[in-house]
């Protein structure tokens, strides 16, 4: 193993840090690696499980099926979900209010807001309607 690598403690993979842009692994609450994949897993595992998650609005890149469209990803980009809709408006106490709504990985429609400028947390919870 060089010192590039490192093994994912999920899926027990050996994986190669990349040259640029990051390590290719998270760090769990026990301080172990999770390669960026198993980070995506756990994220969908989780709002299948609890209904809720912070995740980021970001904009699809160029190469996307809907370029310069909002998208809502975690962390590492590995879990992408594009957004159906949205709504822009004001919040009276951060100026800015965007929501978000899209079907997660569950099947179910989700509700994600990002309140304030400046920022890509997006506060998403499971629709109760199908």
């Amino acid at each position: 193993m060089s010192d590039k690598s490192f093994v994912c403690s999920v899926c027990g993979e050996e994986k190669v840090s990349p040259d640029s842009g990051g390590t290719g692994y998270g760090i769990d609450n026990s301080g172990k690696k999770v390669c960026y994949d198993c980070c995506a897993q756990r994220d969908i595992a989780d709002m299948t499980a609890t209904g809720r998650i912070t995740l980021y609005l970001t904009v699809a890149r160029p190469g996307a099926a809907a370029p310069n469209w909002p998208v809502v990803t975690n962390w590492p980009g590995t879990l992408k979900l594009p957004v159906k809709s949205r709504s822009i408006g004001n919040h009276n106490f951060a100026g800015k209010r965007e929501d978000v709504w899209f079907v997660g990985p569950d099947g179910r429609n989700w509700h994600g807001v990002c309140i304030g400028h400046n920022t890509q947390l997006c506060h998403c919870k499971r629709l109760k309607s199908a």
